[in-house]
């Protein structure tokens, strides 16, 4: 499954949505995805598993790239 996943870069600062960024990640479950993440300062905003037609629009992005964790 893949997910996509919101987050801000520093955990310390107070969140904008202006500075939200999103990485894609290939996991079993939203719970491995957090388990990966642990040990970045990021301050995760949302997890979302993109399955279906939203997969395929996502995939055909640009900047669609799977992050390495």
């Amino acid at each position: 499954m893949i997910y996509k996943i919101y987050y801000q870069e520093n955990v310390q600062e107070v969140p904008v949505r202006e500075n939200t960024q999103c990485m894609y990640i290939k996991a079993e479950s939203e719970k491995e995805v957090r388990s990966r993440l642990k040990g970045r300062n990021y301050n995760l905003e949302y997890i979302q598993l993109l399955e279906g037609k939203h997969l395929e629009f996502e995939q055909a992005s640009p900047h669609f790239e799977l992050e390495q964790v």
